[in-house]
This record gives C-alpha cells, sequence and structure tokens, in this order.
C-alpha cells in the first residue's frame, strides 16, 4: 500500500529508481511509470547505494535485509539500508550491527501519513541513526517527507513511531466507547461530533475517525491486522524496557476484540460496531455483510 506511492513520489522527483515487489503487478506498474525492476532483493542492492525497505513485518524485514538473497548479500561498503516500515527496533538494532560488520550503513525512518500522503510526497518520518549516515540519506527522505525528525541513534526513529501509534490506538479506542456512551444517553451523533471538534475532546485520531462512524465506511489502507502488530511491537518493547504499558495493553485487547470479530481488514473506525453491538445502539448505517 505504501511502498509503491513512495517510489512513484521518488521517480516524480527525478531519482533513478531500480525496485521489486512479491507481486508482479506492482513490478509492471513501476516499470510503466520509469522505473527500473529486479529480480529480488540482492538485484536491488546490486543498482543502488540507497536502499529502501517498506514491507509490513520484522519477519519480512529480516528476511530482505540480512536472509539469503536480501540486501546483505550484494551491498558494498558505504551503501546504506533505510528501513521505512514499522518494526521491531530491537531486530533493527541486530541488522545493524550485523551490516555495520561488512561496512554498510543503516537507518531507520518508519512514516506516518498513510497512502496519501506517500502519494503527494508528504509523509512525516522519526529518524533513527548516527548523523553522517542520515545526513546522506536526507535528499531521498526529502523526495518523500515532508517533515523529517531525527531523533536519535539507531532504534530511536522507531521507538518514536510506536510512542506515537499507541497514543493514536488508544484514543481511537476511546473515541469509540464515548461515541457509544453518547447515542445511548440520547444524544445526536452529528451534534456530538460537532461539539467535540471545538473542545477539549478534540483529537487528530477523533478527526479521522469521526466522519467513519456516521458513513459505516470502514475501509482505509490501515487495518486492524496492522495495527495490531504495531501493538505486539509496542508492548513488547515495553516489557524490555521494563515500562508497564496500562492503556496500550487494554486498546490492544479491543483490537483483537475486533479481529476475533472478523474486522481484520477493516480500520480502526470499525471498532465502534463493537460497542454498538453491546449498547444497543447504532451511529450510522452498517453493513451486516
Amino acid at each position: 500500500r505504501m511502498g509503491m506511492p513512495m517510489a512513484l513520489s521518488l521517480i516524480e522527483k527525478g531519482f533513478a529508481l531500480t525496485g521489486y515487489d512479491i507481486d508482479p503487478a506492482k513490478n509492471d506498474a513501476l516499470a510503466a511509470a520509469g522505473g527500473a525492476v529486479a529480480d529480488g532483493p540482492a538485484a536491488v542492492t546490486r543498482a543502488a547505494s540507497r536502499v529502501i525497505v517498506m514491507v509490513e513485518t520484522t519477519a519480512q524485514a529480516e528476511a530482505v535485509i540480512t536472509g539469503p538473497g536480501g540486501i546483505i548479500d550484494e551491498a558494498l561498503a558505504g551503501d546504506i539500508v533505510i528501513a521505512m516500515p514499522t518494526i521491531d527496533p530491537l531486530a533493527v538494532k541486530a541488522m545493524h550491527a550485523e551490516l555495520a560488520a561488512k561496512g554498510i550503513g543503516m537507518i531507520d525512518a518508519p512514516v506516518s501519513g498513510g497512502v496519501p500522503r506517500a502519494r503527494s510526497g508528504e509523509l512525516t518520518t522519526a529518524v533513527g541513526g548516527d548523523e553522517v549516515t542520515v545526513a546522506a540519506c536526507r535528499p531521498v527522505l526529502e523526495a518523500m517527507c515532508t517533515q523529517i525528525f531525527q531523533m536519535g541513534k539507531i532504534g530511536q526513529g522507531l521507538a518514536m513511531k510506536l510512542v506515537n501509534n499507541m497514543l493514536n490506538q488508544i484514543n481511537k479506542v476511546a473515541s469509540a466507547e464515548a461515541m457509544v456512551f453518547g447515542a445511548k444517553a440520547g444524544l445526536d451523533p452529528v451534534k456530538m461530533i460537532e461539539m467535540i471538534k471545538v473542545s477539549s475532546g478534540q483529537s487528530a485520531s477523533f478527526e479521522a475517525m469521526a466522519p467513519r462512524y456516521l458513513s459505516g465506511n470502514f475501509k482505509n489502507a490501515s487495518t486492524l491486522d496492522i495495527s495490531y502488530k504495531d501493538q505486539e511491537l509496542e508492548t513488547a518493547y515495553a516489557k524490555a524496557l521494563g515500562v508497564p504499558m496500562f492503556m496500550a495493553a487494554v486498546s490492544q485487547q479491543v483490537y483483537q476484540m475486533g479481529r476475533a470479530s472478523g474486522l481484520n481488514k477493516q480500520d480502526s473506525s470499525s471498532l465502534i460496531t463493537l460497542y454498538e453491538k453491546l449498547a444497543g445502539v447504532q451511529l450510522g448505517p452498517r453493513d451486516e455483510g
């Protein structure tokens, strides 16, 4: 979902791009846009000194970067891996060490903004890595991102992304709970939204979710499965650091209930249907299929 629009943004900014995806249709789309297509991660690495990885899970990132046929097999000393998915910071630190032993650089630069901003080149990224390596990657990052926050050493970009995601996920659960609470009390959902938007309960998460509560359109680039994956990263990293995560753990269980109810590929706004069923109210049209 994110990698292709990010690739297109780079091509439009004048970068010579070689890419690869396991989906042949995406490779065809890349070629049609003027990109070169390789036959795997190692082949991409032979064509570039800056190699961006945009996958979904930590296991996928490890396979692409340090697995057999991965970037590490063909990268040369001085090449840099730019890891942009939301994955395990501890795994990134381990991959960084493995790459560094061969003189290969690495930064972590997870992004926020979704598909529309990926396509327009207006993403936000939190970056982890040493200053020299980050500086070498800045022109590439600037082609995809309008907001670049350098957070510190390797893994710190991902730590920041997990902190932000945690706040967003907790807020989305609270938003669904609050709206159903108000509806059960007899309040008009439209008026509730109007009031909250100019009051202390307002947030970017609420503003994104509220229209979907009313429309019943729960389709978006991010799914409950993806959010739950991020929550696993958040709670696991917090445990490793010895940090209690009460609210994150509770919100994760709400997401898990949504997944168990078949909402896996719906976005976070669909969580409101769990509360609606429990409370016996409904804020808008719902597709029961």
